[in-house]
């Protein structure tokens, strides 16, 4: 089967992209001690460190080399995988870094690709390359880029008690089509919907929008089901589906807050396995 090539208008996504890198340096500016060490939901990292991974993140694909840790990060429990383990070493890394210092050095190297990706020609932006999602447009890849930071700025929000940031900008929107591409695999694969299955999840609040995928051998997200209802309905905010597909929060938790319809024990069986960012 030949691998569709997500092909996405550079200035939308670059527009948003810049303006995520923006929204993280802002939350953390003026920061105390205390708070930069808070910790955040991701296993192991503190504010500074969800900083320092995007310093990292954002250094690699900038070309710098990734730096020796001052231990063996693949034995961390935390740590699962080899992309885990470039993360941490550049986390522990930076960790000698003064909190004012770790931001300047994430406004150096966000400035710098600013630059790189400006000037970026459209035949590189449309290239095929290795992304988190898999093989795909380059494009693709920094709206994965988008998606993590907005992630990460939710992290640190929800690490300093701050509100959720604003809903209604070009980041969380993006933030939002990238993980709606992956509930295709979500669902077939992951949540093991039957062949025939049409699934709809239906996000709410200021992101509210429908996902919805049809199950035929494999999961494939669709516009509608044509004259056809769905078999098994999701409902919940669209800030707790985030949430819950990053791995930020147990499920257990919100359970009262996610309404099932239709054919309840798929849904469930979805939204047990939404996790599926690495």
């Amino acid at each position: 089967m030949t691998r569709l090539v997500t092909r996405l208008d550079k200035t939308t996504v670059l527009d948003a992209l810049f303006a995520q890198w923006d929204a993280i340096g802002d939350v953390v500016d003026g920061l105390a001690d205390d708070q930069w060490q808070a910790p955040t939901a991701l296993p192991g990292w503190s504010v500074r460190d969800v900083v320092a991974h995007v310093v990292g993140t954002e250094s690699m694909l900038q070309g710098v080399g990734t730096p020796d840790a001052d231990v063996d990060v693949s034995t961390l429990e935390h740590v699962r995988n080899d992309i885990g383990v470039l993360n941490e070493r550049w986390v522990r890394t930076l960790r000698g870094l003064p909190a004012d210092e770790l931001l300047d050095t994430y406004r150096t190297i966000t400035a710098q690709r600013q630059q790189t990706l400006a000037a970026m020609p459209d035949s590189d932006w449309n290239a095929i390359t290795a992304t988190p999602a898999g093989p795909d447009s380059y494009g693709r890849f920094m709206r994965v880029r988008v998606f993590d930071c907005w992630m990460h700025e939710h992290d640190i929000r929800d690490a300093m008690e701050l509100p959720a940031a604003n809903p209604a900008g070009a980041p969380a929107e993006l933030a939002l089509d990238e993980m709606a591409a992956s509930m295709g695999f979500v669902v077939g694969k992951l949540g093991r919907a039957p062949d025939g299955s049409r699934v709809s999840i239906v996000l709410t609040g200021p992101l509210g929008r429908t996902i919805n995928v049809a199950v035929e051998g494999r999961g494939a997200v669709v516009d509608d089901f044509g004259d056809e209802e769905p078999t098994a309905t999701i409902t919940l905010d669209a800030l707790l589906f985030a949430r819950l597909a990053g791995g930020r929060t147990a499920l257990a938790q919100h359970a009262d807050a996610i309404v099932y319809g239709g054919d309840e024990s798929v849904g469930k069986r979805v939204v047990e396995h939404l996790n599926y960012v690495i």
